[in-house]
């Protein structure tokens, strides 16, 4: 079965009991049980029900993995994860990252006993140096956020595996559509599914895909004793969403393409972070690792201050000042200030995202009406 067509099929079956094409909602706290712990596949709904079963099943499908958990944010999928450390353990993650994952780790995790590392893993030398003897876990974004660098998912998983840590992806920025880690050799795929997975920014929700068994019993435990579940209305809005994943993103992809070429030559801009350049230092492999480039686009002015950022943002009609990305619509933010807020100033700066960076959500609008907003707003 192609990508295509596992975003409609992948685990999917008519619902039993009316032959319902899309899965019901079903909107229960508890399952009847014939005798006590005897029952039909559910006993409570923290633990499981059926319309996230049926949204588990097809994730799990899109990432090539025998098994999908769902939560009730991306940053509840990463706790349930961590969950698997303990005080003295080591994970290194790239220093070009989502700035909640960065708080989660440094604010709630941290204090914990549990180690970290920042390293710029598109120099695996230098993750090499960062190994040490406890080292459990790599955790690897790419394309990074905001800066668009491309990390090698199929050597980082080598070098985590032979040193006996885990390799743990985080496909937001990417998708399936566009990126399947767990065939690179990761241990798992991440998602904020509030993003490209849903798709239309109305919805809250958290998956990790993963093959490997020991992750996965560890996830469901969190589910049962932690319960950071997402709700059904929550999961059918995702299942809804994932229907029309590869023609949003495909359009979405088409027109970044076409925004980065038209950033690239204008004279206000400084730099821009965009994979499907050639001018790209990760471009080539971006080519190899991906099916396309992705949509989101990340550029800083000549005048690199923050209150030319936030002026020049202020000036779109089209592209919406908020924060998230993925959705139908085109958003505009300011890492510095808002997403990567929680990382204090000289350690972004020391990754490169300077005071003026700008992020770019490209939606499925004409793609000449966004070029035309961000014309007027220079």
């Amino acid at each position: 079965m192609r990508f295509n067509t596992k975003t409609i099929h992948a685990g999917q079956q008519n619902e039993e009991t009316s032959g319902a094409v899309m899965p019901p909602i079903f909107q229960t706290s508890t399952y009847a049980q014939e005798t006590p712990n005897v029952h039909k596949g559910y006993d409570y709904a923290r633990v499981g029900n059926p319309t996230r079963t049926a949204l588990e099943k097809l994730i799990a499908g899109l990432e090539g993995a025998d098994e999908c958990a769902c939560f009730a944010s991306g940053v509840a999928a990463m706790d349930a994860l961590l969950k698997m450390f303990r005080p003295g353990d080591h994970i290194i993650a790239t220093n070009d990252l989502y700035g909640g994952s960065y708080r989660l780790f440094t604010s709630v995790f941290e204090p914990y006993g549990i180690e970290f590392s920042f390293i710029d893993m598109t120099d695996l030398n230098k993750v090499k140096e960062a190994i040490k003897p406890n080292t459990k876990m790599f955790w690897i974004e790419t394309p990074t956020n905001p800066l668009l660098r491309v990390v090698d998912i199929k050597e980082l998983s080598k070098i985590a595996h032979k040193n006996g840590a885990f390799s743990i992806v985080d496909n937001t920025f990417a998708s399936p559509y566009l990126q399947r880690p767990l065939e690179l050799g990761a241990d798992a795929a991440l998602h904020s599914a509030t993003k490209y997975l849903a798709g239309h920014s109305d919805v809250i929700h958290g998956a990790v895909a993963t093959s490997n068994k020991e992750i996965m019993e560890n996830l469901r435990f969190q589910v049962k004793s932690t319960g950071a579940v997402p709700g059904p209305m929550d999961c059918y809005l995702v299942l809804r969403g994932i229907k029309t994943l590869s023609v949003r993103v495909q359009r979405a992809v088409e027109s970044a393409k076409k925004i980065a070429s038209y950033l690239n030559d204008h004279e206000l801009v400084d730099e821009i972070h965009y994979p499907g350049l050639p001018s790209h230092p990760q471009h080539n492999l971006a080519s190899e690792q991906m099916d396309d480039f992705g949509a989101m686009v990340s550029f800083s002015l000549k005048d690199n201050s923050m209150k030319a950022g936030i002026k020049f943002m202020a000036g779109t009609k089209i592209f919406t000042l908020a924060e998230s990305l993925g959705g139908v619509e085109s958003l505009i933010s300011h890492p510095a200030s808002m997403t990567h807020g929680s990382i204090p100033k000289e350690i972004r700066e020391k990754a490169g995202l300077k005071d003026s960076l700008i992020r770019l959500s490209i939606g499925i609008e004409d793609v000449d009406d966004l070029i035309e907003d961000l014309n007027q707003a220079f």
